[in-house]
């Protein structure tokens, strides 16, 4: 990137990059594709295969481990909501971080949440072939992370609607799939279910078998490490915003309703597997907690059915990845963060330079995963673990400066607050900070500890260069003030 004077900072109270702004992205994204967005974005692959590792270190608190860190995800959406409600744009956080904090601040967190999602591809690539070879063995898995990259590749590519087309039906199919098990689990538990030959228990395994906190109150913090992670993604909708049809409307709704979408798809269907399921059952860990609760239930194929779910998350994910890594590149490129070339948009509105810049890296990452697993690409999941929590706190801090911004300039658009500003902010603030100082005492390889250490190098690499971009920039203004 070549160093040229800054532009101005982009007014987040009156300016927006939608495509009424003539930004070249099009509002092709329907109010049913962003209300099943939002719903979806808190529903990760790591929720039904994560989840057997935190029940098994936690027991039933894991509950609590939930509970908290989906009250931190909410805080944080509200208050990112406030923002995004008052300036839907396709940067986001890193927008809004760009003038509350900052050139260098936007530039530094968009280029990390870019990177984090990039990474992901490669991840949910390769969760996702190793299913599809399993079912079709004669196709190598190598092969199967190709053809999943490649279709949702030109699924981007074709339209910001038929992004949102799959979005709509892979998250609805994880939406229908969580209620069904909360419904089919709760009428067993109480023996309501015909033809199950699972005990009716109620809710006795909550207590039984050592206790609610079977391993002590410290394995909740344990927890909070093993599940805060698979919360990342709620932020999608707010980026998703700027090329819907109202924008606006669907940031307040999707913010208003994070309560109730972790409530039920987190809470909701951890309890019926604690429930179900004694905590230390072999077969948590063994098979997953949710194809363990469901065999307990007599629900035959449960490892099939389960395969077919986690699949359709894997797919969600590495759709929404691809879409959020690309605009994010788009934003970063309309603010001369990035290569010109990202902000440009085909007729279409889609911004096909950003999308195969994000996907090339997703291809190199995947063959890392294959060819040195242990190494190159253990670096770059470690050098990344941490940057969700990141993201989180720059939210925090850019919401403090930007609530002034909004009341002083355009009160009106207000219409989402922070609950008991700036107190639930500061308190926010220092609930991300005593996670990361907790994941500093994880010292397994690749834990806690390895994420946050690598995270924060990669995070000051990238600040040190938006500093030293901005010096050269003033240094170049300054030379060509003074006359010759």
């Amino acid at each position: 990137m070549t160093t040229r004077p800054p532009v101005s900072a982009p007014d987040p109270v009156t300016t927006t990059d939608s495509a009424s702004q003539g930004s070249g992205l099009q509002a092709g994204l329907k109010n049913r594709h962003l209300s099943m967005i939002a719903i979806g974005g808190v529903i990760g692959a790591g929720l039904f295969v994560g989840s057997g590792s935190g029940i098994a270190a936690a027991g039933p608190g894991i509950l609590i481990s939930y509970l908290l860190v989906g009250a931190l995800v909410v805080l944080v959406m509200r208050m990112l909501g406030e923002m995004a409600a008052a300036n839907p744009t396709s940067g986001s956080f890193s927008a809004y971080a760009d003038r509350a904090l900052g050139r260098w601040a936007g530039l530094t967190i968009g280029w990390l949440y870019w990177f984090f999602w990039v990474v992901v591809l490669a991840v949910e690539a390769t969760a996702g072939a190793k299913i599809l070879a399993g079912w079709i063995p004669a196709v190598p898995q190598w092969g199967w992370a190709l053809i999943v990259m490649v279709v949702l590749t030109a699924t981007n590519l074709a339209s910001v609607g038929s992004y949102g087309e799959f979005e709509f039906w892979f998250a609805g199919i994880k939406v229908v799939a969580i209620a069904a098990f909360i419904v089919i689990g709760a009428l067993a538990i109480f023996g309501l279910l015909p033809g199950s030959d699972h005990p009716a228990s109620g809710f006795s395994n909550l207590t039984a078998h050592g206790g609610f906190l079977p391993h002590g109150p410290g394995a909740i913090l344990t927890g909070i490490l093993m599940v805060v992670f698979s919360f990342m993604g709620s932020e999608i909708v707010t980026l998703a915003a700027g090329e819907s049809q109202d924008p606006q409307g669907a940031v307040t709704k999707a913010t208003n309703s994070v309560i109730w979408r972790i409530a039920v798809f987190y809470l909701g269907s951890i309890l019926i597997v604690v429930s179900l399921l004694r905590w230390d059952d072999p077969a948590i860990l063994k098979d997953g907690s949710y194809v363990a609760a469901l065999d307990s239930i007599g629900i035959p194929h449960a490892g099939e059915i389960m395969n077919a779910i986690v699949l359709t998350s894997v797919l969600s994910c590495l759709n929404s990845g691809l879409y959020t890594a690309s605009r994010m590149a788009f934003s970063l490129g309309r603010r001369s963060d990035a290569p010109a070339a990202f902000a440009r948009t085909t007729g279409r509105g889609v911004p096909q330079t950003a999308i195969l810049a994000s996907v090339v890296f997703g291809f190199v990452a995947v063959a890392f995963n294959y060819l040195w697993p242990d190494t190159v690409f253990q670096f770059l999941l470690n050098a990344s673990g941490a940057i969700a929590l990141f993201v989180w706190l720059v939210i925090c801090f850019s919401q403090l400066r930007m609530r002034k911004i909004i009341q002083r300039e355009s009160p009106e658009k207000l219409v989402v607050r922070m609950w008991l500003y700036p107190y639930l902010t500061w308190i926010t603030i220092a609930l991300i900070t005593f996670v990361l100082g907790y994941m500093l005492t994880d010292t397994a390889k690749g834990g806690g500890r390895d994420q946050v250490v690598l995270s924060t190098l990669v995070a000051a690499g990238v600040v040190a260069f938006a500093l030293l971009r901005e010096r050269l920039a003033r240094k170049a203004r300054k030379n060509e003030a003074i006359p010759s």
